[in-house]
């Protein structure tokens, strides 16, 4: 492995994962990733997101940067000092492990199931949720501690799916059934129950990998999900970012026409980070925005991004 301070780079041997190295081994042979002797708290690591098959956890300004390849679905600890993401074994089972960027180790979550994935923070960094597809072939949200405790399926005695997970706050999340956006205590009690189409109209599609995020205080919902405008070239409904005004019940567009915007992240200190490619659809960029709309493009080429707290 090689380490240079322009461009820092490491890489998860083995990313089989679930298979050892060698094919004549039984036993599974966890990937160890070696990280630069900095550490990355240090260069304000405010970034991380998918550039082809490698992740990349960045600087706001992209000027320091580390990266690894293998993995997807990078997601950031809102104080920067952690990286947790998804591996793929040989059979297709997906794993979230976290790289802890001071001490420089990575570890699997402890999860009974072999397919969950997309990790995504609470406020404090102390818990992690995720989907997860359960024994009675239903998608739920699952959530741990990073330490590895208190790990419980949330709303497991149900029959609904519930997708795409966020966090409301440090004690809440929310989750949708593609009709009807859900919110859970932590101990997995359903304690509110909104039809979307209620909330933000009926001239949209929700699909499962469709995000609703609250704002800092409450009042407004953020959310990328299908529309009806037609965009040449591209296959699929095309999708757009959105606030909803609680009160007012006003819906506001924030991403522009013209770009397609399947991925989207909104910190809890309101920054709103998305991924979209405008025509011919080739190729996506980051951009970051206010509440108020105000967008720059911060990574050229780059998809999935999720953000620290300022």
């Amino acid at each position: 492995m090689n380490f240079n301070l322009k461009s820092l780079k490491y890489f998860i041997p083995c990313l089989g994962l679930m298979t050892a190295c060698n094919s004549n081994n039984t036993e599974q042979t966890p990937p160890t990733a070696l990280l630069d002797t900095v550490a990355l708290s240090q260069k304000a690591i405010a970034l991380a997101y998918q550039d082809g098959q490698k992740i990349v956890a960045t600087s706001i300004d992209t000027l320091k940067q580390i990266s690894f390849g293998g993995a997807t679905d990078p997601a950031i600890s809102p104080d920067g000092n952690k990286l947790a993401y998804t591996l793929t074994d040989s059979t297709g089972g997906r794993s979230i492990w976290i790289a802890d960027m001071e001490n420089k180790s990575q570890g699997k979550l402890q999860v009974n199931s072999n397919n969950f994935y997309q990790a995504v923070w609470s406020p404090s960094g102390a818990t992690v949720a995720f989907s997860i597809f359960n024994p009675k072939s239903l998608w739920k949200i699952g959530v741990i501690k990073t330490d590895n405790t208190g790990y419980k399926t949330i709303d497991s005695a149900s029959n609904i799916n519930v997708y795409a997970p966020t966090w409301k706050n440090e004690t809440e999340l929310l989750g949708h059934d593609l009709n009807h956006l859900y919110t859970f205590d932590i101990q997995g009690k359903i304690v509110d129950t909104k039809l979307i189409a209620d909330l933000i109209g009926k001239d949209f599609s929700v699909a499962s990998s469709n995000r609703f995020f609250y704002t800092s205080d409450g009042k407004k919902l953020i959310f990328n999900v299908g529309n009806t405008d037609i965009l040449e070239g591209l296959t699929g409904p095309s999708e757009a970012v959105y606030i909803l005004d609680l009160a007012s019940k006003k819906v506001d567009r924030i991403s522009p026409k013209g770009v397609n915007v399947p991925y989207l992240f909104v910190t809890t200190d309101d920054r709103i980070f998305y991924s979209g490619a405008e025509k011919p659809f080739t190729q996506s960029k980051i951009y970051v925005s206010d509440l108020s709309g105000n967008i720059k493009t911060i990574v050229d080429k780059g998809t999935n991004p999720t953000g620290t707290l300022k």
